[in-house]
């Protein structure tokens, strides 16, 4: 009776929360769409003739939108997971819709399976760290902090807009301590077969790194910590 009735309150939840979800699709799918719309066209624009990726193996603007789309599905992630404890790929998806438009290439992936992969473990994270973010913040503006200053400086210098081997060395080893390089270089791998750095060493990474996180999450679920009062 007990499993029955929390079967019902998983799905009370979840069509709540999708209701509000597209209540708001405006802001929450229409608009993360545009932005990374606007970064692929102004950035190909601008750079598509100057930068050489993967030996000149990938085109510059097609190497911008596997990195934009997991940009989009892992700050959607944190946002969504925060301030409703639920993860979001939708927004993800519907970048990945309308940049395949653009690049019909994209659609023929060399390995999907890892692209799919590692989008999944990637929103797992953030859905988790926003869970823990929602947890810890008191107020709006402690939540704001956490994604300004943390989560989107971490997606924008992971790799979406550059290979890290066109950095100094110094920046390329500060890159390798940063999680979010791995999610990107690795899902960046499912569409083009090409990576900065092996993909087991990715997954492996991204997986220690969700299993860490889904940790202490529910460690502080299960103190109780700030939830009860």
């Amino acid at each position: 009776m007990n499993l029955r009735l929390a079967g019902y309150g998983w799905f009370t939840l979840l069509y709540k929360e999708l209701l509000r979800f597209w209540k708001v699709s405006f802001q929450t799918v229409a608009a993360p769409i545009l932005t990374s719309l606007l970064y692929l066209l102004i950035f190909s624009h601008v750079l598509e003739s100057r930068v050489s990726v993967f030996d000149g193996q990938v085109r510059y603007s097609a190497f911008l939108v596997p990195g934009l789309v997991m940009m989009s599905v892992l700050q959607n992630a944190f946002a969504n997971s925060s301030s409703s404890l639920i993860q979001s790929k939708i927004t993800g998806a519907g970048v990945l819709l309308v940049t395949v438009l653009l690049f019909p290439s994209l659609a023929a992936a060399s390995h999907p399976l890892w692209a799919i992969g590692f989008a999944l473990l990637g929103s797992a994270i953030l859905g988790t760290l926003g869970l823990i973010a929602g947890i810890a913040a008191d107020k709006f503006d402690q939540l704001a902090a956490f994604q300004n200053f943390i989560i989107v400086p971490l997606t924008f210098l992971s790799g979406v807009f550059y290979s890290i081997h066109t950095l100094p060395p110094f920046w390329q080893t500060l890159s390798h301590f940063n999680p979010f390089f791995y999610m990107i270089d690795g899902f960046r791998y499912g569409f083009f077969g090409l990576s900065d750095v092996s993909p087991i060493v990715s997954v492996a990474i991204v997986a220690a790194s969700a299993a860490a996180l889904a940790a202490i999450a529910l460690a502080l679920l299960a103190r109780g910590w700030k939830l009860r009062h």
